[in-house]
């Protein structure tokens, strides 16, 4: 009995993530492109530092802009669970692990992975950019993929996380340190204080996205 229910969870949770061979297949299929932007949805942060998700976020995406499959790269999230900026410290992070400043943007608006890529396609649109993919990780890419492609815009890629390519840049990998004050939001209240489990709920599914954000022109900024 015990054999079957782990079996069924294990299958269950296979099901809700692209496996290894589907990650390989959308690397190569990007080797082929090179996208104006990528957007990488953010991670809290607490002041002990980066955890492993955010890391392995930032440096995937370092591997695709060094790859040149990313021109450009945005970082995207609110202070959500913690007094700071997701956006703003992953691309702190970025900069601070080589990525060049003047290809690194943040997206601060978004407060579900849905709003994410939503606003950051928006925000990447207003200030002029063309293609743009989704890279983050196989569960997370899993999970967007159709509201990217029905909720957003068809030509969205996807680039999930490859975990034997980040495997081989472990040893490479730092652990810099970072000014995150820059990043700090005052009057900070986290989500969960603020907003009802049903609407965080729509908010998770995308019901909840300001569809006039990152809609006027304006000059590139950061």
């Amino acid at each position: 009995m015990k054999y079957i229910y782990y079996t069924v969870v294990i299958a269950l949770l296979g099901s809700c993530s692209f496996s290894a061979r589907t990650t390989e297949r959308y690397l190569r299929e990007a080797t082929q492109k090179s996208y104006d932007m990528i957007v990488v949805p953010g991670v809290p942060f607490t002041e002990q530092g980066w955890d492993s998700t955010m890391k392995a976020r930032v440096y995937w995406s370092k591997y695709l802009f060094d790859k040149g499959i990313a021109k450009n790269i945005m970082y995207s999230g609110s202070a959500v669970h913690s007094p700071y900026y997701e956006g703003q410290i992953m691309a702190l992070y970025a900069v601070a692990i080589g990525i060049p400043a003047s290809h690194v943007f943040s997206e601060t608006k978004a407060e579900h992975s849905t709003e994410n890529l939503y606003y950051s396609f928006h925000k990447s649109k207003q200030l002029g950019f063309g293609s743009v993919a989704l890279a983050t990780d196989p569960f997370q890419a899993k999970q967007l993929r159709r509201y990217a492609r029905v909720r957003v815009d068809e030509s969205v890629g996807i680039i999930p996380i490859v975990f034997d390519t980040l495997r081989a840049m472990h040893p490479y990998m730092t652990d810099p340190a970072i000014n995150y004050k820059e990043a700090y939001k005052e009057n900070f209240v986290p989500l969960g204080s603020r907003e009802s489990f049903w609407k965080r709920f729509r908010g998770t599914m995308g019901k909840n996205v300001d569809k006039n954000a990152y809609k006027e022109p304006v000059p590139i900024s950061r």
